[in-house]
């Protein structure tokens, strides 16, 4: 009996094992360094990729936790979740994840898994972009399973009201405070014209006219006519880490319908002021949103694996 209960705890200890900044620190070394190296690479070629490496840790966390499932590809037995509405034709990034993982292999094989890589790549590129730093907690495994489903439902829409916002948060234990933070990461990067369409033509009572007018040039009315052509979610500086998404909110120039709900007269209103007038504060809340962020739900201990392929499960 004193054996079967060691043997439990020893198994309930590895399924529940705690996420740590030091967790590769004799096992892998090398491997913070190697990944910003590839991710600096990476940006250097194409700076947009800062924001889509950040938007892939988010919409993996929001599905099931942070667990690496938005890295799967579709097979003809296996559905994932890159197809899913909030990832099809806009999720990217995954070269660069697929060439970070190639790197981390080479100096720690079979150690280290995806979706740690995913989480250590999204605070490399907002650092680098010139916002702020913030020890990553590891120790995830990846999940063997991913959910199209659950994508489809779990990822906030950028037609989302202040209300559904703050409850989708909520369920996965983030704040109000933290959506706002986290929000904040649109100060960079792209959206395309099918995300925003409704919201410059239909909602002009939101938006400031010669915004909408701007906006509406490249993006014509018509669906399916540059539904791919692409807006700065950033008006100001799209390629930089800083807080002007937050000046362009209360300016009325917030590109998706979801962005502007957040300064519309509604409860959110003062945190965006907040952080309009205060940079370092939004910088602080940020990162510990991230952390926040990357601690739902993930696998650990003797859960899920450790990828060889971040495409594919072993």
């Amino acid at each position: 009996m004193i054996r079967l209960f060691l043997l439990v705890l020893v198994v309930l200890g590895s399924a529940n094992a705690q996420l740590s900044k030091d967790f590769y620190s004799s096992s892998c070394p090398k491997l913070l360094d190697t990944v910003k190296c590839t991710v600096e690479a990476a940006i250097a070629k194409e700076t947009r990729m800062g924001a889509s490496l950040l938007r892939l840790f988010f919409h993996d966390c929001f599905v099931n936790g942070c667990d690496g499932s938005i890295l799967l590809d579709d097979t003809s037995s296996f559905t994932g979740e890159k197809n899913a509405g909030p990832n099809k034709n806009s999720a990217r990034g995954f070269e660069v994840i697929d060439a970070i993982k190639s790197a981390v292999e080479k100096v720690c094989p079979g150690v280290v898994s995806c979706a740690d890589i995913l989480a250590i790549a999204a605070r490399d590129s907002v650092n680098i972009l010139g916002g702020p730093a913030w020890d990553v907690k590891l120790g995830r495994r990846d999940a063997r399973t991913a959910s199209q489903g659950a994508a489809n439902k779990g990822i906030p829409a950028p037609t989302s009201t202040l209300n559904q916002l703050i409850s989708t948060f909520a369920n996965l234990g983030l704040s109000t405070r933290d959506l706002v933070a986290l929000s904040g990461g649109h100060t960079i990067g792209q959206a395309r014209c099918t995300t925003f369409r409704s919201h410059i033509y239909n909602e002009t009572n939101e938006l400031v006219a010669s915004f909408a007018q701007t906006r509406q040039s490249k993006c014509p009315r018509p669906s399916g006519v540059g539904d791919n052509n692409l807006a700065p979610l950033d008006l100001q500086t799209p390629t930089s880490f800083d807080n002007h998404y937050f000046n362009n909110l209360i300016n009325r120039k917030g590109l998706l319908h979801s962005d502007q709900q957040l300064f519309n007269g509604g409860s959110t209103d003062s945190i965006v002021r907040s952080y309009s007038a205060n940079p370092s504060s939004f910088f602080a809340d940020f990162a510990s949103a991230m952390i926040k962020m990357g601690d739902i739900n993930p696998l650990t201990g003797s859960q899920g694996e450790v990828r060889k392929n971040c495409r594919r499960i072993n």
